[in-house]
């Protein structure tokens, strides 16, 4: 009889609470244990995957997956691990690929500390194995949290980069000290906002003196980084955002206090990361040197809440609030003032533009009164029309809806095809798991696991052909999309003035151009208004 020839994977994973126990469980530990059983075996190994620093809570490992890959392509049929908590510590999953996966696949799979090998067949205890493993990491975060807590609670602080301005402290571990090479930069960004700049005032001061950015120092000083600055232009160097001056600027490391659970992991399964609430923060004051006095920095807070009081009041007013965008970038114009004493004036200007300058886009300068006049201008023209000659106006709209519809309809069809047919695979794949729990192919566990799955994509399916049904549905009826239209536009036969309302009912979006000087020093400026449901008709 021909024996069979075991093409063999031998997989190592190590993450980092596993280095907390020693070299019992290190990959050289794992490695030695694994060649000595394939020599004594016989096994032809052919390639070895290795997840050093990879939690075994979830299976979304670089190494695992390409181990799949090659399963799934032939290239190996057996695999090897230390014991079963290596291959992974979610009983779940584990019980899926020992009882379900493996078998479909004819891959035989050992793990040698266990003493357990699926040709021989699993013992009645790999479950239990499984749980307990997967209780143990459990029982590791839990016991990780305590002792983080207790860090930082001692004044502790862990971090991968030291914030600007700071370095790790040379002699105390978990410590930072004030990096003197680099803490002009925090002094020249409060000094600014103390004189009543706004973010993005400093932020462009910042691009103008040309003063380098944290990303940008970590790269010079230490090679991280490469990818974004290796080869670059110089500009890169000093690229400041306004989200970054707005960090440094609300950051209490700056006066020597250190925040903890800003986020968390979902649980010690999901290593997603979510927002907490402030409530929830560990707070803990004096850590470390301050850059900047309290009384500076709670200035700097006050300033900051009232400009934002200020621009909330203001915007009670902005009725085209969300409305006006820059044609060429797609970004909003965002409202300013020009505070003349003679002539003041409200402008609108791409805030691209206004954050990163010539180099991204223009600005797109258009005042306030003589947008305010277009608009009004236009929607009155066409409640003028509605009322003069409605069938005619009737088939223009449907004319422009056909124009703008058509890109859409396209992408809905191509989605409403596609989840159709992954909807008929389920079907098939769904009976197919049926016929093989009756045959005691799979356990019932497995097959109430899959099918729980199986349906709940099913149900995601038929809710998505439903819903882009009604859309391709919606998109193809340009006529009730002109009558829609049509009949908001009656409603307002008489428009005194602007309002949001009006606004938001009747158009979708308003495009700025740039505006254009002639050679006979005339400007001209394009100004694009889309209208709900029907688009551009003008």
């Amino acid at each position: 009889m021909k024996q069979q020839v075991y093409n063999t994977a031998l997989y190592l994973r190590l993450s980092r609470d596993d280095e907390n126990y020693g070299d019992s469980v290190s990959i050289e530990t794992q490695r030695t244990i694994l060649n000595q059983f394939v020599k004594e075996n016989g096994f032809h190994v052919v390639d070895e995957y290795v997840d050093d620093g990879w939690s075994g809570t979830n299976f979304d490992r670089p190494e695992f997956k390409r181990m799949i890959e090659d399963v799934e392509s032939g290239k190996i049929n057996c695999i090897i691990t230390k014991d079963l908590s290596r291959f992974g510590r979610e009983h779940v999953m584990m019980g899926y690929y020992l009882e379900f996966y493996f078998v479909e696949k004819d891959v035989r799979y050992i793990a040698v500390s266990d003493g357990e090998d699926t040709e021989k067949g699993l013992s009645d205890f790999v479950p239990f194995k499984n749980l307990f493993n997967e209780w143990f990491a459990k029982d590791t975060s839990r016991k990780i949290k305590a002792c983080m807590s207790a860090k930082f609670k001692n004044g502790e602080r862990t971090f991968a980069y030291a914030p600007l301005g700071y370095k790790r402290h040379p002699d105390i571990k978990n410590k930072l000290a004030v990096d003197e090479e680099t803490k002009w930069i925090i002094e020249k960004i409060f000094e600014y906002a103390l004189l009543g700049n706004g973010a993005g005032k400093i932020t462009k001061m910042l691009v103008e003196e040309k003063v380098p950015t944290p990303g940008y120092l970590n790269f010079k000083r230490d090679g991280t980084f490469a990818n974004i600055y290796a080869g670059a232009p110089q500009e890169k160097a000093y690229a400041w955002t306004i989200a970054q001056v707005k960090s440094i600027l609300k950051d209490e490391t700056y006066i020597g206090n250190t925040i903890h659970y800003r986020e968390s992991n979902v649980s010690f399964k999901n290593k997603h990361r979510v927002r907490k609430d402030k409530s929830e923060w560990m707070r803990v004051e004096n850590t470390h040197e301050p850059i900047i006095s309290k009384e500076d920095f709670e200035t700097v807070q006050q300033m900051i809440a009232s400009r934002k009081r200020v621009q909330k009041e203001v915007k009670e007013t902005q009725i085209f609030a969300g409305l006006v965008k820059c044609a060429d970038c797609g970004w909003s114009l965002g409202i300013s003032t020009h505070a003349s004493k003679s002539n003041p004036y409200k402008y609108f200007k791409c805030s691209r533009y206004s954050q990163y300058g010539k180099n991204h886009c223009t600005n797109h300068f258009i005042k306030y009164d003589l947008l305010y006049a277009y608009v009004l201008e236009r929607l009155r023209y066409w409640t003028q029309q509605a009322q003069l000659d409605e069938e005619k106006l009737f088939k223009k709209l449907m004319a422009a809806c056909d124009k703008e519809s058509g890109n859409i309809r396209k992408k809905q069809e191509d989605d409403l095809k596609k989840a159709m047919k992954r909807k008929k695979e389920l079907d098939s794949l769904f009976a197919r798991l049926y016929e093989d729990y009756v045959s005691g192919k799979i356990t019932e566990y497995n097959f109430n696991m899959l099918s729980e799955r199986y349906q709940t994509e099913q149900a995601e399916l038929e809710e998505k052909i439903k819903s882009l049904g009604d859309e391709l549905k919606e998109a193809r009826e340009n006529e009730s999309n002109a009558e829609k239209w049509l009949d908001l536009i009656k409603k307002y036969s008489d428009i005194p003035e602007l309002t949001a309302p009006l606004l938001n009912a009747l158009i979708e979006k308003i495009a700025v151009h740039q505006a254009v000087k002639k050679d006979d020093g005339t400007i001209e400026q394009e100004v694009e208004i889309y209208y709900r449901f029907i688009g551009k008709i003008d």
